[in-house]
């Protein structure tokens, strides 16, 4: 399937919400395996990531380190021919936007072949 801009904003959305979003740890892994190629590499501030369990040991790292944490997207989804970037915030029902940042993905075919998140500085 060719990569297209809806399949893209799709993608982006998903990693954001049955993904990153996830706690059930059977349904995210289900998502991973369908949204990500097997080698996808995902890369952040902290570190560098190869393959879809080391996607999902990132993803269980964050839910301990920040429980009861939701994102929401901030903004539309932007995207070119085989790339996307998708902005959202991060933080506890209190503080909704506590962390924001940008997720740009690249695709390989219909899933998700690289993954690479920026987080914005906190404010001054």
């Amino acid at each position: 399937m060719a990569d297209t801009s809806s399949t893209i904003e799709t993608l982006l959305r998903r990693n954001l919400h049955e993904v990153f979003g996830e706690h059930d740890s059977s349904k995210r892994r289900a998502a991973i395996e369908e949204l990500y190629v097997e080698d996808v590499v995902f890369s952040d501030p902290h570190a560098h990531h190869v393959g879809r369990g080391a996607l999902d040991e990132a993803v269980i790292g964050l839910h301990k380190m920040l429980p009861g944490y939701a994102f929401k997207e901030i903004g539309p989804a932007q995207t070119l021919t085989n790339a996307g970037r998708l902005a959202w915030s991060f933080g506890p029902a209190e503080d909704p936007q506590r962390v924001t940042g940008l997720d740009i993905i690249v695709t390989r075919g219909d899933r998700i072949a690289a993954l690479y998140t920026f987080l914005d500085k906190p404010p001054a």
